[in-house]
């Protein structure tokens, strides 16, 4: 069975420019320079040519020869090259929100896994676009309610948001009369998550009071305060550098499913990023780029 179906590949033709033969702006040696030094292949072998000669057709043949998790390591190198090339020479995105797409072929492929084998996590689900749109259309009406019920609301929506994506939430629970707003799985991490729907922004001291909440857990939890309304400027600089924690806005909650971006993969740039900057809350925006 192939590792990507027939449309998907056609998103891969697309997204490396794969017109007329090319694949980007390699050359024969500089293709085969690349596998060889980034993936360890010879991207030359008599096995890869069964489909033709040209760059695009061993590209095509290779990604469906070799097993899922290597073809997903191949689209990822690909698509890191692309970017790189791409900014350092000005040139203008061609395919339309690439990235979302781009992001969303790996959660296919990663769902679906072409032969048995012992997994440290259930597979990523297919990308379901019908599900993305309810989603997002259903955070639009939470808007409408009243206060009580709509943090309810809320707190179900974002478990099955989490589920959506393969993140294998858990309802809200107490602990010693603490509330926890639930929990998910994420890369082999926990992350415990504080919902907030209020009409003010979230100030330092709820940030804080959560942050210790994760701080009393195992040293593997990691937490997701979401706050819908966002966060005051002096309550994000009092609360200082990212340690356990990370956060999300309303508007990041939307963006990520307007722009048909995954969740888990913008919850994972999102921890990456605070890992490298030590800052809490990053704007789905500025880490994907408008």
């Amino acid at each position: 069975m192939p590792n990507i179906r027939s449309l998907d590949m056609k998103l891969v033709d697309d997204l490396f420019d794969m017109g007329g033969g090319y694949v980007l702006d390699f050359s024969d040696r500089t293709m085969a320079s690349f596998f060889a030094e980034e993936l360890n292949v010879d991207i030359d072998d008599p096995t890869y040519r069964e489909q033709g000669t040209s760059k695009a057709k061993r590209l095509r043949c290779y990604l469906n020869k070799v097993d899922l998790a290597t073809s997903v390591k191949t689209l990822k190198a690909l698509w890191d090259y692309r970017e790189m090339t791409r900014k350092d020479r000005g040139r203008a995105e061609w395919v339309n929100n690439a990235e979302g797409r781009f992001l969303s072929l790996l959660n296919r492929m990663q769902g679906e896994p072409d032969q048995p084998a012992p997994q440290a996590e259930p597979p990523k689900p297919a990308f379901d676009r019908p599900k993305i749109l309810a989603l997002k259309q259903k955070l639009i009406e939470l808007s409408a309610l009243e206060p009580q019920p709509r943090g309810y609301a809320f707190e179900a929506w974002l478990t099955n948001a989490f589920n959506t994506f393969g993140l294998a939430a858990r309802e809200p629970f107490r602990l010693r009369g603490e509330q926890i707003d639930g929990s998910f799985q994420l890369q082999g991490e926990t992350y415990l998550v504080e919902a907030k729907w209020h009409a003010a922004q979230t100030p330092a001291a709820d940030l804080h009071a959560f942050h210790g909440k994760v701080e009393q857990k195992a040293a593997w939890a990691r937490g997701l305060f979401i706050s819908n309304s966002g966060f005051t400027p002096d309550g994000l600089v009092a609360f200082g550098k990212a340690k356990r924690v990370i956060c999300m806005d309303g508007l990041d909650l939307f963006e990520t499913l307007d722009r048909e971006l995954p969740l888990d993969q913008v919850i994972g740039r999102k921890a990456r990023r605070a890992a490298e900057t030590g800052l809490p809350f990053e704007r789905v925006r500025d880490i994907f780029g408008h």
